[in-house]
């Protein structure tokens, strides 16, 4: 850390002293990595992740999940109490947060999505930026079968995307309201249309998209997933926890009962036995209320999941669902900016 990372870091928790309330927070990231683009904004650069560590060693009281969850039951919440969660299963969770993790020793849980440990693929939703968002040529004309209907696009100009072209939208994200090209807009509207898909369907349709585009399925160097090892490797130590984030990373509310039992139950016994032991942490894919049904919450609490993590924001006080705990999404912030949102997470 630099000498002016450590300024901040001191004068923000010299700010946030002694200025939580009663409560726990859980905190949601995805990846701890420094990439040229990142249109779904899941990127924290290491620097930022290590005064953010900094921070909660200083002020707050990190605990494990799984001691969050007993605490509630106990009735005694420690005052400060902060939980670090990761989403997905990115490589760079080992070799990025996880020394990191243990500079400061603080905890996490690390929610992996079973079906795609060592996979050749990417996350579908990194394969849409790969195909779209990357300089190259496409054709100029996409016409795709999405789940049985016809969809067509047309690209014009911006079929060719220079190495300009990258550069200038490279910081374009999802959040933003406006597409400055077609490459946007066809990303944008793609991601709808496959998102709420089976994972067959998806599949199908983005083999088509990679044949059209001219793209090798074999994911980047930067957007690998966890292989089987990988995954061993993680809770070497005994700082990091697996749980399990499903096999597919589905939207279970639009499954029936039945695969939605699968995806749970085929994820935790599958970590189980590659770990040896119980895996007793879950997180919902996506983790918003529409994401998950109440049979969603009694599938996994039969399961046999000690808690179970959502994506709604919110603090964990008094009364809190084991099964349904609230989490604040973490962005690339710098000290500075991550103790004002850790006072705002609190206080509203």
């Amino acid at each position: 850390m630099t000498v002016c990372g450590r300024g901040r870091v001191q004068q923000a928790a010299r700010w946030l002293k002694n200025r939580f309330t009663q409560g726990a927070l859980i905190l949601l990231y995805h990846r701890i990595v420094e990439l040229p683009s990142d249109p779904y904004l899941l990127c924290v650069t290491p620097q930022n992740f290590a005064e953010h560590l900094a921070i909660l060693r200083k002020q707050g009281h990190p605990m494990r999940l799984q001691q969050l969850a007993q605490a509630l039951r106990d009735g005694n919440l420690p005052r400060r109490a902060i939980v670090v969660t990761f989403d997905d299963g990115y490589y760079d969770n080992l070799y990025n947060a996880k020394p990191l993790l243990e500079r400061y020793d603080i905890p996490a849980t690390v929610f992996v999505t079973t079906g795609y440990i060592g996979h050749k693929h990417e996350f579908w939703w990194d394969e849409l930026d790969k195909v779209l968002l990357q300089a190259g040529t496409l054709p100029e004309t996409l016409r795709l079968s999405i789940n049985g209907s016809p969809y067509q696009w047309e690209l014009g100009e911006a079929a060719h995307y220079s190495d300009d072209d990258y550069r200038c939208y490279s910081c374009w994200n999802v959040a933003q309201q406006n597409d400055p090209s077609p490459r946007q807009y066809l990303f944008r509207s793609l991601w709808h249309l496959l998102h709420p898909l089976s994972e067959e369907e998806r599949r199908k349709a983005l083999d088509e998209l990679l044949a059209w585009a001219g793209t090798e399925s074999m994911a980047r160097s930067t957007h690998l997933t966890l292989s089987l090892d990988e995954v061993i490797q993680l809770e070497e130590g005994a700082l990091v926890e697996v749980g399990a984030h499903t096999v597919t990373h589905q939207v279970l509310s639009s499954l029936p009962a039945s695969a939605q039992w699968d995806e749970i139950g085929r994820s935790k016994a599958y970590l189980g036995e590659i770990l040896a032991h119980p895996v007793n942490s879950f997180a919902y894919p996506h983790g918003l209320r529409e994401h998950y049904t109440t049979e969603t919450v009694a599938i996994v609490r039969d399961s046999g999941f000690a808690c179970a993590c959502s994506a709604f924001a919110g603090i964990v006080g008094r009364g809190t669902d084991y099964y349904q705990l609230p989490r604040v999404l973490i962005h690339d912030w710098d000290g500075d900016a991550f103790a004002r949102q850790l006072w705002t997470f609190f206080h509203g």
